[in-house]
């Protein structure tokens, strides 16, 4: 994997300024909560997905080209795109979700399983409730883009993008693979997809450092949260009535 020049201000500065959006964000949609503004009423409104998800993800994407510009690089110089391997990066894209996806359905199938046996049943994933509970416009078509376009592009940014290089350029290679993909994990908040998402996060680093082009990872994120997202449909309208 070539190697990334990040200023360790500028990094410290780009994760501390999302920081500051999220819990701005969280804070304004508490007060409006409060307050009882339309569109803020309840968890599943729009006001609130929408808030919730551009004071994370949606703050990335307006601070990715700022990061460059401060680094004087260009978009396609950060991602990878020069290398001119993207048919290699993407074959090895759709290798990498072939071998992964049907591993993370099994481990988070086994977690949930394991959490219900020890007596802590799974809360359901914030966004799976959103889901299951928000009208289908515009709060569910907004939802697919996010996970399919805007949340996979953003995290690939963050977490393969940004902090895995940084992490290890500074001497701590061990750290940067269990590490970063540990708070990868940990970001999305629910226990039962904690492990099927930490072996996500370890294969898209994998591909990363194989491919040396993040559209790789993104190709894969995306995909994987776009077969989510089909089979939470066929589970909600073609499940099979209980007796």
């Amino acid at each position: 994997m070539s190697k990334k020049s990040w200023q360790p201000e500028l990094v410290l500065l780009f994760c501390g300024t999302q920081f500051i959006c999220f819990s701005l964000g969280i804070l304004v949609a508490n007060l409006l909560h409060k307050f009882s503004v339309n569109g803020f009423k309840h968890e599943e409104d729009f006001g609130n997905v929408l808030l919730a998800t551009l004071s994370f993800q949606g703050a990335t994407w307006v601070l990715i080209p700022i990061f460059l510009r401060l680094h004087q690089m260009r978009w396609r110089d950060a991602f990878g795109l020069q290398n001119g391997n993207l048919f290699r990066a993407l074959g090895w894209a759709i290798a990498t979700l072939a071998v992964v996806l049907p591993v993370a359905l099994l481990l988070q199938n086994l977690s949930a399983t394991t959490l219900e046996k020890i007596g802590w049943p799974p809360a359901p994933q914030a966004a799976v409730k959103l889901l299951a509970d928000a009208p289908l416009w515009p709060t569910g078509i907004y939802l697919g883009f996010f996970a399919i376009v805007l949340a996979p592009v953003a995290e690939e940014f963050i977490f393969r993008g940004v902090l895995f290089p940084f992490v290890k350029q500074l001497g701590f290679p061990k750290t940067a693979w269990i590490g970063v993909s540990l708070l990868f994990a940990l970001v999305h908040g629910a226990a039962a997809i904690f492990v099927p998402l930490f072996v996500l996060a370890l294969a898209l680093t994998w591909l990363y450092e194989k491919t040396d082009n993040l559209l790789a990872p993104i190709v894969v994120h995306s995909l994987f949260n776009a077969a989510n997202l089909i089979l939470f449909y066929f589970a909600q309208n073609f499940s099979v009535p209980s007796k």
